[in-house]
C-alpha cells in the first residue's frame, strides 16, 4: 500500500555553488532510488532561486525519509548537486496530534556531496494526500448503558460512577 505525498517547492535561500550565484536551479525530490520528480528551473538567477512548485509523489508505507536536492543545471543538460536535504517522513505524516492531511511549513539547511553543512536553505511545504483507492469500513460500536434505578443512591456514592473498559472493534482501513 502506498500513500500519496504533496510537496510544494517554495524557495530556497542563500544557494551557492563554490561560492558563486546558481543559475538555472532545479529541485528534485527522491523517495527512493528510482522514485523522483524534479521542478522545472527557477526563473530567478541568483542565491535565492522560487520555484512555487507543486509536487505529488508516491510514498511507500516503508519509507523513512524522502531526499530534496538542489541542482544547477548547465548549458550542456548535465546537473551538479548544489545542496541536499533529507526529510524524515514523520515530519510530514499527521503525527504528534496533527491530522494527516495537514499542511507543513519546513525549512531544512541542504548539506553539500559530502554531506558538509551549507548556508543553503530549502523551504517546503508538503501534506499527505488521502489515497482515492482507500475505503473506510465502520463497525457498529457496543453501548453499554447501567440503570439507574435509585437517584438517591448514586447521589449517596458521590455521584461517582466507576467504568470499566471494554475491547471494541476499530474502524480498519483497506
Amino acid at each position: 500500500m502506498k500513500r500519496s505525498l504533496e510537496i510544494t517547492l517554495i524557495s530556497a535561500e542563500n544557494i551557492r555553488l563554490h561560492k558563486k550565484p546558481v543559475k538555472n536551479a532545479v529541485v528534485v525530490v527522491r523517495v527512493e532510488p528510482g522514485l523522483e520528480c524534479s521542478t522545472k528551473p527557477a526563473p530567478d538567477k541568483g542565491t535565492n532561486p522560487k520555484w512555487n512548485e507543486s509536487l505529488v509523489v508516491d510514498l511507500p508505507l516503508h519509507a523513512g525519509f524522502i531526499t530534496v536536492e538542489v541542482k544547477r543545471k548547465s548549458s550542456s543538460g548535465t546537473y551538479k548537486l548544489v545542496g541536499r536535504a533529507t526529510v524524515p517522513v514523520s515530519d510530514l505524516a499527521g503525527e504528534f496530534g496533527a491530522p494527516e492531511d495537514y499542511l507543513h511549513f519546513l525549512s531544512y539547511r541542504l548539506r553539500d556531496s559530502n554531506g558538509v553543512r551549507t548556508d543553503g536553505i530549502i523551504n517546503i511545504s508538503a501534506k499527505m494526500a488521502t489515497p482515492a483507492t482507500a475505503h473506510t469500513y465502520e463497525v457498529p460500536r457496543l453501548e453499554i448503558s447501567v440503570p439507574v434505578n435509585d437517584r438517591r443512591k448514586m447521589m449517596a456514592a458521590g455521584g461517582v460512577v466507576t467504568g470499566v473498559p471494554i475491547w471494541y472493534a476499530q474502524p480498519c482501513r483497506c
